[in-house]
């Protein structure tokens, strides 16, 4: 297995480095240009970086997250640990616990010998002890497999991709005055190939950074030899479909880093929790993988994640139950009932509809301008501003239907496979606040809250920053343990979450003001610039 990822990884990280020679060599010999003294400073920057930051992330876990380092752990995880460093060859890493009921799980470090596995107090209390070790096998895999490392080298190549582009754009802005310089138009055409290569290079690396997710899989169960104990761990953290509480009745999910659990893009909370007699329920499990199977936005979010998506992962480990005589702990056996691509077309035009019908007005504003006719060109303007902001208002109150706030719970909305970032279902939703959003994180304004079925992200969003900042520092943690009533938008982008509208707590009603000031300013744009237009035909 080590062979196999170390094969994939150098022949990948050897592809980006001969795209970023042939950059580098067309740059020397066509424009004479010395890179090499900015490549230079790019790997310097990165090295310190690399050096510095988990020195860094150790001051922010113990400020931020209060994570205790070197703090006693359950005697049965201590020793697995100390088993799979011994075989390893590799030092005991430094284990730092937050006090958090979210179950949680990253490592960070330099490399396998000055690792940090982070562990959430919700880990040991929301998990059984082989699915604690399968999660803990999973992060040391990481720091056996030198992702760290590895994925720091492999940064280098955009990085200076994208420092050719910018430094070729300056070139080429420095030559305007001289159009037949051949200098400037080489600058011209490689700026162009570096950006692309450099969009290219930052997918190949998320596609790297999911391999090796797989791979980390792949060792939790090879050193476990119970893959069913990490597939139920990954169902219980990333699923949130977990049957044990603490004694708070405290259950939820957090963010985690590159190198966790899960991307933190697509794990800030987690969703649903509901077992039938004391088992969690297969069903339930197959229903919240339905929207990452056959909705398209799916697809889309991991291939700019670095982390596959959590059904993937589960069908993955599941394929590999009866290598150690288990059977396989979930067959997404669902029929599909419909391609969801009509949905997926009239959300992707309906996102862009607005950008789209600017930029052709705009440049047809500039055309008649730029031919002396004011009065057709403020004529065109005044038309742009409105379409694009009907557009808008369409797209707004799709992503806001502000009607049948029906009650619901977290289960039936994890069901729901036709919604997205564009397209929201109004829902009522009662519960308990179990905690932030992101678990620990004394700036996070958002909270979860745990229903009779599951858990789930609140987002909790007034229109100015500083706004929620102070909500976050100084009310928050108010709300924790008490009963809320909460109405608002669920949607996925592709965390499962509800934008709050309005919520109750203790009897008092409160409400995020987002929402009406941003139809306002529609509105308001909308009647400007029918006058604009009216005022535009007046002067023609």
């Amino acid at each position: 297995m080590k062979k196999n990822l170390l094969g994939v990884s150098l022949l990948t990280i050897t592809g980006l480095y001969v795209l970023l020679s042939a950059i580098i060599i067309l740059v020397t010999i066509l424009l004479h240009e010395p890179v090499i003294y900015g490549i230079g400073i790019s790997i310097i920057l990165l090295i310190i970086q690399f050096l510095v930051s988990p020195f860094l992330t150790d001051i922010s876990m113990k400020w931020f997250y209060k994570a205790k380092f070197d703090k006693d752990i359950p005697d049965y995880l201590k020793k697995f640990i100390e088993e799979v460093c011994n075989n390893e060859k590799m030092k005991y890493p430094r284990v730092g616990l937050i006090d958090d009921g979210a179950p949680n799980a990253f490592t960070y470090g330099h490399t396998k010998n000055d690792a940090r596995i982070i562990i959430t107090r919700g880990i040991l209390e929301l998990l059984d002890e082989d699915e604690v070790k399968a999660v803990v096998a999973h992060e040391l895999g990481h720091a056996v497999h030198y992702d760290m490392l590895f994925m720091t080298v492999a940064q280098l190549v955009p990085l200076v991709l994208y420092g050719i582009y910018t430094m070729l754009s300056s070139h080429d802005d420095s030559k305007k005055g001289n159009s037949n310089n051949n200098d400037n138009n080489y600058g011209q055409l490689i700026a162009i190939i570096a950006y692309i290569l450099y969009v290219i290079s930052n997918y190949i690396i998320l596609w790297l950074s999911r391999t090796r997710e797989y791979y980390a899989d792949s060792y939790s169960i090879e050193i476990t030899k119970k893959p069913n104990s990490l597939a139920s761990a990954l169902v219980k953290v990333g699923y949130g479909l977990t049957t044990s509480t603490n004694s708070n009745g405290k259950s939820a999910a957090a963010k985690s880093n590159a190198l966790g659990i899960f991307d933190s893009k697509t794990s800030k909370s987690l969703v649903v929790s509901s077992y039938d007699n004391g088992e969690i329920s297969k069903e339930n499990i197959k229903e919240a993988m339905k929207w990452e199977q056959w909705n398209i936005w799916a697809k889309w979010y991991e291939l700019n994640s670095t982390h596959p998506l959590i059904s993937k992962r589960l069908l993955a480990i599941s394929q590999r139950s009866k290598e150690f005589n288990e059977e396989p702990y979930i067959v997404f056996d669902l029929n599909k009932e419909e391609s969801y691509l009509d949905d997926f077309l009239l959300e992707l035009y309906i996102s862009y509809q607005p950008m789209i019908i600017f930029i052709i007005g705009l440049i047809i504003s500039v055309i008649y301008l730029s031919k002396d006719n004011l009065k057709l060109g403020g004529i065109s303007a005044s038309v742009t501003l409105i379409l694009s902001l009907l557009s808008s208002i369409i797209k707004f109150n799709r992503r806001h239907p502000n009607k049948n706030y029906n009650k619901t719970n977290v289960r039936n909305l994890l069901s729901e496979v036709k919604v997205s970032n564009i397209t929201a279902i109004p829902c009522a939703l009662e519960g308990k606040v179990i905690g932030r959003g992101d678990p620990g994180y004394i700036f996070n304004e958002d909270m979860t809250i745990q229903d009779e079925t599951g858990l789930i992200f609140l987002d909790y969003n007034q229109p100015l920053f500083i706004i929620n900042k102070i909500y976050a520092l100084f009310k928050n943690k108010d709300n924790i343990d008490q009963h809320i009533k909460v109405k608002g938008w669920y949607r996925r982008s592709p965390v499962p979450y509800v934008e709050i509208y309005s919520y109750e707590i203790n009897g008092v009603t409160k409400k995020i003001f987002t929402y009406p000031l941003a139809k306002a300013f529609y509105l308001l744009g909308l009647i400007l610039s029918v006058f604009c237009l009216i005022f535009s035909l007046i002067a023609l």
